[in-house]
């Protein structure tokens, strides 16, 4: 068995004397673990680092082995984020969720473009609303899509601010007024042309994470990777800002 793709590296975990099991996120393949003998060798570093994009050839005798990956570095994305927190939080939060959230070996190219798309949103600086969005993509390809076309309540597309957090639907001011403290609020930037702030970046956040956490994870007994906690924290320590970030 033999393929070759290309694949972002989502995490590389050492394994015995000088070899590495590496989880790669490709598009033809999807979700995709391997080993890399002598990975952590002089020629490995810098290579088997979460966000960078490698050209993959992946070998097993049989198709349910865990086989052998080699990998040839095609861009280096970690290194340009090291000197920022908060955009390196970002990268290993985006790689968490994606290796906690997709099954393995199956192909979701969307889930895969759009990770491209906050990749190139972190070397901008305008990642945050990429992020976000990101997220909502990987709910719908997994079954978990929110509805945030119109009001749950009355079928109208106008003033929604609210999202139910037992339908995923979106709710109007009006209709969601006297249930505000049980709905989930919708930040503009996620139905319309409207610009991120930092807050509502955050509550797009907690939007987000509350479907992961009560669709995805916790029916399977599974935590919200901690690394998505950690980029919470650091946000919450961000002045808040009142300019757009996105």
């Amino acid at each position: 068995m033999e393929w070759s793709d290309k694949g972002i590296i989502l995490s590389a975990r050492k394994h015995g004397e000088g070899s590495l099991i590496v989880q790669l996120l490709t598009e033809s393949h999807g979700r995709h673990a391997g080993l890399v003998r002598g990975g952590t060798g002089k020629r490995g570093r810098g290579v088997y680092l979460p966000g960078n994009i490698v050209t993959a050839t992946w070998r097993a005798r049989l198709s349910d082995h865990l086989g052998n990956f080699t990998c040839e570095l095609s861009e280096s994305r970690a290194a340009t984020l090291l000197g920022d927190p908060v955009k390196l939080g970002a990268l290993s939060s985006l790689c968490a969720v994606a290796e906690a959230a997709l099954p393995e070996r199956q192909a979701y190219p969307a889930v895969h473009r759009g990770f491209q798309i906050v990749l190139d949103a972190l070397d901008r600086g305008d990642w945050h609303a990429a992020y976000v969005r990101w997220e909502l993509g990987v709910l719908a390809e997994l079954g978990y899509g929110l509805d945030l076309s119109h009001c749950a309540a009355t079928g109208r597309n106008d003033t929604l601010a609210y999202v139910s957090p037992k339908s995923g639907r979106a709710v109007s001011l009006s209709a969601g007024e006297p249930y505000r403290d049980r709905l989930l609020p919708l930040p503009g930037f996620l139905i319309g042309g409207a610009t991120a702030t930092a807050a509502e970046v955050r509550a797009g956040l907690e939007l987000t994470g509350y479907f992961l956490e009560t669709r995805l994870f916790a029916p399977e007994g599974r935590p919200v990777p901690a690394a998505r906690h950690r980029l919470i924290d650091r946000l919450k320590e961000t002045p808040e800002a009142t300019a757009p970030i996105s």
